[in-house]
């Protein structure tokens, strides 16, 4: 081997030894960089609030009676209940109808199931005749062996028969009783009146008892679901008369509470209450936001909040609550947990007594997921 080849494959060495390290230390550092990625999270600023407004909370306007309908019966859809339009053509059930209770909204196409009636029906025919000649048969025996003319296993058998025939007409009803159900189940009706919220089939769909053909709902009673904070529980009783007012319609609209939850949801910390109101008019639509307000006014005076989702458990003090606060400008900062002296709530906010100044930043979303002193990825 000369010099000059030697020294090639030495270069040649060296050069795949420099890139293969430069490789393993590219995909370290992606590695580092794919580990070390920051959380993203959302803030709010902390701000002073007016004191004097009374507890305001936003809620849902929800059916007191909603329902999805499914198939019973397979098949392929035959038909849906035909309704006029607006401009006088019949078209197909849709969202935004109204039915009554009782309505064939569609109907699976029915003739295998008519078939099974007819052939429960042939069944049935056909056992009561050998039921009939085993009855006769019976009877001539039983008389004959009275008088001493037939023997005891004669009357055996035809007794035997006749239990036979009697069982197979009884089970040839049954089946002409099920088919006569699953022929009905065809027919998919509203098991009370309301409105379409939803169709999810149409003439020719291969539907099931897994399809949901339509949503319903009963709009006559609405509920106003909204949120609470435990500090606010007090505030609420069952039974109590509760108004809710919304942006799209003048006026109060006056309920009941219904319904508390007897435990707070895990992620949010409220409480979820529910307000019953008669709208017989159907003014109120599923959907809608409302009003609610709790309490009475109080002393005017400024204090400053924070959302409730910002609050989290101290990390030094077991009974104590805290906040992680942004350190630094742009969108990427540090965190940082800061003790808080928490007060009366506002809506869905709280108010902070000790260990916050207006104009600091909390996270207000992601701070189960996150550390003290890591950085952050805000946004919005």
């Amino acid at each position: 081997m000369s010099t000059r080849t030697g020294e090639s494959m030495r270069k040649a060495s060296f050069l795949i030894g420099a890139l293969v390290s430069l490789a393993i230390l590219t995909g370290c550092r992606q590695d580092a960089a794919i580990e070390h990625s920051p959380t993203p999270v959302r803030t709010a600023e902390v701000r002073l609030m007016d004191a004097g407004t009374s507890n305001t909370y936003s809620a849902n306007i929800q059916p007191y009676q909603q329902v999805d309908l499914s198939f019973k019966s397979n098949g392929y859809l035959a038909s849906i209940k035909q309704v006029k339009d607006a401009d006088g053509h019949m078209r197909n059930l849709d969202i935004g109808d109204y039915v009554t209770q009782g309505t064939v909204l569609a109907t699976v196409q029915q003739d295998d199931y008519k078939d099974k009636l007819s052939q429960a029906n042939a069944s049935l025919e056909r056992s009561q005749a050998e039921y009939e000649r085993a009855k006769l048969q019976y009877d001539r025996i039983t008389k004959l062996y009275a008088a001493g003319a037939a023997t005891k296993p004669d009357l055996d058998d035809v007794t035997a028969q006749l239990a036979s025939t009697s069982a197979a007409v009884a089970n040839s009803k049954a089946q002409i009783s099920e088919a006569q159900i699953a022929l009905g189940y065809c027919e998919l009706k509203a098991p009370f009146s309301g409105w379409v919220l939803k169709r999810s089939v149409d003439v020719g769909s291969l539907v099931g008892p897994t399809t949901n053909g339509f949503t319903l709902a009963d709009t006559h009673s609405v509920k106003a679901v909204f949120g609470i904070p435990d500090t606010a529980i007090g505030n609420v009783k069952l039974g109590n008369k509760q108004s809710v007012t919304t942006e799209a319609l003048p006026g109060n609209f006056v309920g009941h509470i219904t319904s508390i939850s007897a435990a707070a949801d895990p992620k949010s910390r409220v409480y979820s209450v529910e307000v019953r109101i008669d709208n017989p008019q159907n003014e109120l639509k599923a959907g809608m936001i409302g009003t609610i307000v709790l309490g009475g006014r109080r002393p005017n005076a400024k204090v400053l909040v924070v959302p409730l989702t910002a609050v989290v458990r101290s990390p030094d003090r077991r009974e104590g609550f805290a906040v992680f606060l942004t350190d630094g400008p742009g969108d990427s900062p540090k965190v940082r947990t800061q003790d808080v002296t928490l007060g009366d709530t506002y809506g869905n906010n709280i108010a902070v007594l000790t260990g916050l100044s207006a104009g600091e930043r909390v996270v207000t979303s992601g701070a189960n997921m996150i550390r003290a002193g890591e950085m952050v990825r805000v946004i919005q």
